[in-house]
């Protein structure tokens, strides 16, 4: 089921969890949420008002998390 805000932006389910991570002018939103297909991650970049969704299912996180911890190494051993 859909909720509504008071924009008239469709949402979803409410967070469980939520994170924020800002670096210059983007803002990242990390929802943990969870409907009736199970858990999920959503996360949301805003820039300057633009934004833009992924939803990544919990059964992938795992996954997801060494592929992005072996680029944060590959790129900290560039130069």
């Amino acid at each position: 089921m859909m909720n509504s805000s008071d924009t008239g932006e469709r949402t979803g389910p409410e967070a469980i969890a939520s994170e924020k991570v800002s670096h210059e002018r983007k803002v990242f939103f990390l929802d943990l949420k969870e409907n009736q297909r199970g858990r999920f991650l959503k996360i949301t970049e805003d820039v300057g008002g633009r934004r833009d969704t992924i939803m990544l299912p919990a059964p992938a996180f795992r996954e997801f998390l060494e592929a992005l911890q072996r680029l944060v190494e590959f790129e900290s051993n560039l130069e």
